[in-house]
């Protein structure tokens, strides 16, 4: 499952980033490592962008991004 499919209100752990370059390494700045609990807080409208709380804060991340983003839910 990857992060753009979990529902609003669902909190689920960050298993593996697919991505590359200056993308991956901003999430990974942000705090996206394997292990992680993440809670969706909101889906856009228009689906982009999704509001991520993480490490008690809260960041909005685009739609293709969390597509890269494997989760799951326990």
């Amino acid at each position: 499952m990857t992060l753009d499919e979990v529902p609003a209100g669902q909190e689920v752990t960050v298993v593996d980033l697919h991505l590359e370059g200056a993308e991956m390494q901003r999430l990974l700045d942000m705090g996206f490592v394997d292990g992680t609990r993440v809670k969706v807080v909101r889906n856009a409208p228009l689906k982009d962008p999704i509001d991520i709380k993480i490490k008690g804060y809260l960041v909005a991340i685009r739609r293709n991004e969390a597509k890269g983003i494997e989760v799951k839910t326990e």
